[in-house]
């Protein structure tokens, strides 16, 4: 018995052999990106794909809902496609929606580990002389950065969000400097920041179109920051200070998710809303509403229509399969290609069921292939017309097979067989 089985392990090897080292001799094979005429479908320009002020049908900005705000803009979250507009580029005095800058950078300097929601942050006699909206921090105690974030989300807290400046980057003027450049770095073109928190100073302007690109910034990176954006009252300081969101959407708007309100006496009232149902997230600005309720009432109207009139179609999320493919020449001879990125287009309602996928991978891959690596694309067509393009990548490293690995598999073959 045991004589078949080493006759068996050497027919094996000898297949092994034959199967796997002539291909290691033969000559390399160079992987070439196919041009259009292989791949399964043109792809789109990034002009047609990445644009976010290329608009689907019927944005407006001839203020058809009869808006009583001086600018207003209604977006989808994660496209970024404009849904409606009415002054959207002109600039005002944005309050306390600055702070969305703020908290982005907050939740910047935790993701990439400079600070934690656990560290202790102290206040300084600036930030604790801070007029308008606070908790009245007082030099001689200390706070979370979970609670100062709390507190600025919730209270939209002056004091708070200057102590946090002086915490991350060691000054309010250092922190401003950053919201400026990474406001150039989103598109904000009509925007300068004079300050973290929004009290009336000259030149600090910004426009509803670029507080809809920090939203959108903020909630796709770091969604969870609405842990705190949709909190109607909590308390601090052991349940000795209460706090009640300025945001009413929160407790009355279905699929509320935030995001920040804003009034003094020269910008009148703002209001960044965001919103989600049924996997279509919007994002709602108002600026210079002539009375609180006029900014919610019209907040409310743009998210109204955006649902009323848009659906969002969710095709594969970040790093989930769509197949699997052969390899050449690899450890292994079989890969999994993943979504780089979330996957889904904004639809008109009644679009849905007219959509085309058109998956484009190179019919023979060779290895080595590194995870991350990208393949292919998937393409979604409305009638020809190319809505999104997303790449597709290998989910795994997969290494070239040579005499090293290949007798490792010979081994492990004959260790496989013989505990048979």
């Amino acid at each position: 018995m045991q004589t078949k089985k080493l006759l068996i392990c050497l027919f094996l090897t000898m297949t092994l052999l034959f199967s796997t080292i002539m291909p290691c001799f033969a000559e390399e094979s160079v992987y070439i990106w196919p041009d259009a005429s292989i791949m399964a479908s043109s792809t789109s320009s990034s002009e047609d794909t990445n644009d976010t002020t290329n608009n689907i049908d019927d944005v407006s900005n001839s203020n058809s809902l009869n808006l009583e705000s001086h600018s207003a803009i209604l977006i989808e979250q994660s496209t970024g496609k404009i849904l409606y507009e009415h002054n959207s580029h002109e600039q005002l005095r944005p309050a306390s929606v600055t702070k969305v800058m703020s908290m982005l950078l907050i939740m910047e300097a935790i993701s990439n580990g400079s600070i934690s929601l656990t560290d202790t942050v102290t206040c300084s006699e600036t930030a604790s002389s801070m007029g308008g909206s606070q908790i009245w921090l007082d030099p001689r105690e200390t706070l979370t950065v979970d609670e100062m974030l709390k507190a600025i989300c919730v209270a939209s807290a002056n004091d708070c969000v200057v102590a946090m400046a002086e915490h991350i980057s060691g000054s309010q003027e250092s922190f401003v400097q950053m919201m400026n450049d990474k406001a150039k770095q989103l598109g904000m073109e009509n925007t300068t920041f004079k300050n973290c928190h929004g009290l009336d100073e000259d030149e600090h302007v910004t426009t509803s179109y670029d507080i809809a690109l920090m939203s959108k910034e903020l909630l796709n990176n770091y969604p969870e920051i609405t842990k705190y954006t949709t909190i109607w009252t909590d308390t601090l300081r052991d349940g000795k200070s209460e706090l009640t969101n300025t945001n009413k959407l929160i407790r009355n708007y279905q699929g509320s998710t935030g995001l920040k309100t804003g009034s003094t006496g020269l910008a009148l009232y703002n209001l960044s809303a965001s919103a989600t149902r049924n996997d279509l997230s919007l994002i709602s600005v108002i600026m210079k509403a002539p009375s609180t309720k006029v900014r919610f009432d019209e907040a409310q109207k743009l998210l109204d229509y955006g649902f009323a009139n848009y659906s969002f179609k969710q095709f594969g999320v970040q790093g989930e399969i769509i197949k699997s493919v052969d390899i050449n020449k690899g450890i292994t001879n079989n890969l999994d290609i993943i979504f780089e990125e979330n996957a889904g287009i904004l639809l008109k309602k009644g679009e849905d069921k007219e959509i085309e996928q058109t998956i484009s991978i190179n019919e023979e891959l060779f290895a080595p292939i590194i995870s991350g690596q990208k393949l292919g694309e998937v393409t979604y067509s409305i009638n020809g017309e190319i809505k999104t393009t997303v790449n597709l990548v290998a989910k795994n490293t997969i290494d070239k097979i040579n005499l090293f690995t290949m007798s490792k598999q010979i081994i492990y073959s004959w260790i496989d067989l013989l505990r048979t």
